[in-house]
């Protein structure tokens, strides 16, 4: 340990939002280096042995990271997973060189994983053979404890008193080899992870929230993967711009034909074609090549060939049956926008306003973020289809059945239900 990292390990927890602010608030101390520096970049099957033997003999709670390269490359894979533990100091992984980290998940699968936004890394690590079966989230821990920033870099310098380096978050991380600065700034995210959790940790249990915060990490690490997402073309940005039937299926023609060459070249879709490109050949259906190549986002450096790939695919919306059509919006799954309530439903618009303002209010004496507190889609739910008598029982029942955690139900009944007696009174 440095003699900045003993000074600031002595300093008393900073906090902001829900805990109570210091007397004297000091200068973070930059982060520079990493302990033990910046480790070798593990991309063969002998170094990865050695990393797996060393995490399993260590102690303690695992801090685990990993890089992606959105916005360079196809998907959301890992470019490079970072891991540290006492006794076994930090690694750096290669997931191009060792695909295959499942033996190393498995040294580890008994320790309690430690990430910042979980749910970012958990999908690119799952992939890679890596799945914990315990974790502790920072950032979700922040949210629960009501910091107002919750960026990692944020937090540690609130609660620690360091300063990260953070100009190397969105660079293009399946570069190769990595440049040592990046390699430094990777290492340095892990360094203090565990620190911060054990930090947090004593914050959440100041606070009387460590068991909420151990119940949201369960419900993290025990959820299935994400089934793929339905019409994802949807998400264009600009989307709500297009509103015919027919430009809509140029949207997706093209956001399908974009995609597969994306995915064949392994580069970002965004690179290939970008969505305001997309949007814009929607809205003025080009007849032929030379009329798409006048439109934004198809210019002159694009080639005759991709000019006529992306023309085709207008060409095929265009052939596509009236009955056939994609129809305007998704089918809903459950109540409607809450925009056309007062219109559909005025009472349970009443029982809306009632329970969204009893939230907030609960929401801000916790100090969290409502969302954390309660998702705002079962709240929407509950309103609309409201229990015949809306007891306590019958509210926990629903709340419990959209998958709200039992500390959840058990803050949010009360408010919710004399929110629900009030606006139907």
């Amino acid at each position: 340990m440095t003699d900045a990292q003993e000074t600031a390990a002595d300093t008393p927890l900073r906090t902001t939002g829900g805990a109570p602010p210091d007397d004297v608030v000091s200068a973070p101390i930059p982060l520079l280096e990493p302990r033990e520096g910046i480790p070798p970049v593990v991309a063969d099957n002998d170094a990865l042995a050695e990393v797996v033997a060393a995490f399993a003999a260590g102690t303690g709670p695992v801090a685990v990271d990993a890089e992606r390269a959105s916005g360079y490359r196809y998907g959301q894979s890992a470019y490079l997973v970072q891991l540290r533990r006492e006794g076994a100091g930090s690694a750096l992984i290669d997931p191009v060189g060792c695909p295959d980290l499942s033996a190393l998940g498995e040294a580890i699968a008994d320790a309690e994983w430690v990430l910042h936004a979980a749910t970012q890394d958990l999908p690119c690590l799952r992939e890679i053979g890596m799945t914990p079966t315990r974790l502790f989230d920072t950032e979700l821990a922040g949210r629960l404890a009501g910091f107002a920033r919750v960026g990692l870099g944020a937090m540690v310098e609130n609660v620690l008193g360091y300063a990260l380096e953070k100009g190397h978050s969105a660079v293009d991380w399946s570069t190769r080899p990595l440049p040592d600065p990046w390699l430094r700034y990777a290492a340095l995210d892990v360094e203090l992870l565990v620190d911060l959790r054990d930090a947090l940790e004593a914050e959440l249990e100041r606070q009387g929230k460590l068991e909420w915060a151990r119940q949201e990490f369960d419900a993290i690490a025990s959820a299935p993967p994400a089934p793929p997402r339905k019409d994802p073309w949807r998400r264009t940005s600009g989307m709500h711009k297009v509103r015919r039937r027919r430009q809509m299926a140029v949207v997706r023609e093209l956001w399908t034909a974009r995609d597969l060459v994306a995915q064949r070249r392994d580069v970002s879709p965004g690179k290939v074609l970008s969505d305001a490109a997309i949007v814009e050949a929607a809205l003025n259906m080009p007849p032929n090549a030379h009329a798409l190549a006048a439109l934004p986002g198809f210019g002159h450096r694009m080639s005759r060939k991709q000019l006529e790939q992306w023309q085709a695919a207008v060409d095929r919306a265009r052939a596509i049956p009236d009955a056939e059509l994609p129809q305007p919006g998704q089918p809903l799954t459950g109540p409607p926008p809450p925009r056309a309530w007062a219109d559909k439903d005025p009472v349970a618009a009443a029982r809306l306003t009632a329970a969204r303002a009893a939230v907030s209010a609960l929401a801000e004496r916790l100090t969290m973020p409502q969302e954390n507190l309660i998702t705002p889609d079962t709240v929407r739910r509950l309103c609309w289809e409201p229990p015949a008598r809306p007891t306590p029982e019958a509210v926990a029942e629903i709340l419990s059945a959209h998958g709200a955690r039992p500390w959840q139900v058990e803050q949010v009944t009360p408010v919710l239900v004399e929110a629900l007696t009030e606006a139907t009174a």
